[in-house]
C-alpha cells in the first residue's frame, strides 16, 4: 500500500516508523510545514510541504497527524482522492466536522480508522473487562495533568490555539467510559480555568467534565496542560460499582508529560468487599509497539475488509462528550447531549 503521513510531530513520526516497518506498506511522501529533524530510518523518504503535494503521489492510504483544525477538510480530501485514511484523535474540532468526515467514509466506501490508542493496548483492554465483569451502574474517575515546559510546552500551547486538553485528552478516556458502561450518554457539565496568559484568551489550559449515563453511571475527566500543573495524582484511573473497584496501580508513572507513561498500567487492583486481586501487567508494549499494533490494525481494516461503523460511530460519540463539556465550560451551563450519532 503506497502511504503518505502528514504532520511528523511525535505521534506522526511514530506512525511513519510504524509503517516503514510494515512489510505491506510502502511510504511514497512525508508532509510537514516546516523542516523536522527525522529518525535515521525516515531520512530517505520524499518530503513536500504541502498536503496537496503529498496527495499528488497517488497513495492508497493517508495517515494524518496535523493539528486537529486539518483533521476534517484533510480525511475528506484524502478519501476523495481515492485513499484509505488512518487519522489521529480528536477526529476534528466539532461534531459536523466529525459526522461530515464520516459520512465520506461511508458515501465513498473507504476505511478510516481513528487513532484511539487504547483500543490496542492489553492492558486497557484487560481493564474493561475487569470493570464489565462488575456489573454497573459505575463511577469512572479518570484524569491526565501534564507538568509540560521546554518543547512540550510550546507543543501544547500550539495545539491550544484550536484545541483545549480536555478534548484532546480526554476523547481517550471518555471512550473507555463508554466501552464499559455501553450505556447511552445523557448531559454533560464543565469546568475550566485558563491559568497563563501564554495562551489564547479563550482557551483555558485545566479543564473537568461530568458526564451521566442512562444507566445510572456518572463519571469525571481532568487535564491540565502547562508548568504550574501538580504531579501529584496526575494519574487516576478508578472505576467503581456496587460490586467493586478496578483501579490501575502503577506507582512508577515517571514524570506527567512522558508520553509512554500515559498508556503505562503496570498493575490492576480489582477491588471486592469479600477481597482484593492484584493482577500484574508485565511485558507491557511502549508506545512505538502501540503505533505499530494502530498501523497493523489500519492495514488489515483495509485487507480484510473490517466493518468499521460502531469504530467510526463511536469515535463521534466519545468527541461529541469532550466538545459539550468544552461547551458546557464557556457558557456555564449543563449540555443534553440528545442523539450524538
Amino acid at each position: 500500500m503506497r502511504v503518505i503521513v502528514a504532520g511528523l510531530g511525535n505521534m506522526g513520526r511514530s506512525h511513519a516508523l510504524a509503517y516503514h516497518k510494515h512489510p505491506e506498506a510502502e511510504i511514497v511522501g512525508l508532509v510537514n510545514r516546516s523542516e523536522v529533524e527525522l529518525p535515521s530510518e525516515l531520512q530517505g523518504y520524499p518530503r513536500f510541504a504541502s498536503f496537496e503535494e503529498g496527495l499528488a503521489q497517488s497513495p492508497d492510504l493517508v495517515c494524518i497527524a496535523t493539528y486537529s483544525d486539518s483533521h476534517a477538510d484533510y480525511a475528506v480530501a484524502a478519501m476523495e482522492a481515492g485513499a484509505d485514511v488512518f487519522i489521529e484523535k480528536p477526529l476534528a474540532t466539532t461534531v459536523e466536522d466529525a459526522k461530515r468526515v464520516v459520512e465520506a467514509a461511508v458515501r465513498l466506501n473507504r476505511k478510516l480508522v481513528i487513532g484511539y490508542i487504547l483500543r490496542h493496548h492489553p492492558s486497557w483492554q484487560r481493564l474493561i473487562t475487569e470493570a464489565r465483569a462488575l456489573g454497573g451502574p459505575y463511577v469512572f474517575r479518570m484524569n491526565l495533568n501534564q507538568q509540560s515546559d521546554g518543547p512540550t510546552w510550546e507543543t501544547h500551547k500550539a495545539l491550544m490555539q484550536t484545541t483545549s486538553p480536555l478534548v484532546d485528552c480526554g476523547v481517550h478516556y471518555v471512550d473507555v467510559m463508554c466501552q464499559i458502561t455501553d450505556a447511552k450518554p445523557l448531559r454533560v457539565s464543565g469546568m475550566g480555568l485558563r491559568l497563563s496568559d501564554e495562551i489564547a484568551s479563550d482557551m483555558y489550559n485545566y479543564g473537568q467534565l461530568q458526564v451521566w449515563f442512562e444507566d445510572g453511571s456518572v463519571g469525571w475527566y481532568e487535564a491540565g496542560w502547562g508548568p504550574m500543573m501538580s504531579e501529584t495524582a496526575f494519574f487516576v484511573k478508578d472505576v467503581v460499582s456496587p460490586k467493586g473497584a478496578v483501579s490501575i496501580v502503577d506507582g512508577n508513572k515517571g514524570a506527567s508529560d512522558d508520553v509512554d507513561g500515559h498508556t503505562k498500567v503496570g498493575g490492576l487492583l480489582v477491588h471486592r468487599p469479600d477481597g482484593d486481586t492484584l493482577i500484574d501487567m508485565p511485558g507491557e508494549p511502549g508506545h512505538q509497539e502501540l503505533c505499530d499494533a494502530e498501523q497493523a490494525y489500519m492495514i488489515r481494516a483495509i485487507s480484510e475488509n473490517i466493518d468499521l461503523t460502531r469504530h467510526m460511530n463511536d469515535a463521534v460519540q466519545s468527541l461529541a462528550i469532550c466538545l459539550a463539556a468544552d461547551e458546557s465550560i464557556r457558557t456555564g451551563h449543563p449540555v443534553d447531549l440528545g442523539d450524538l450519532t
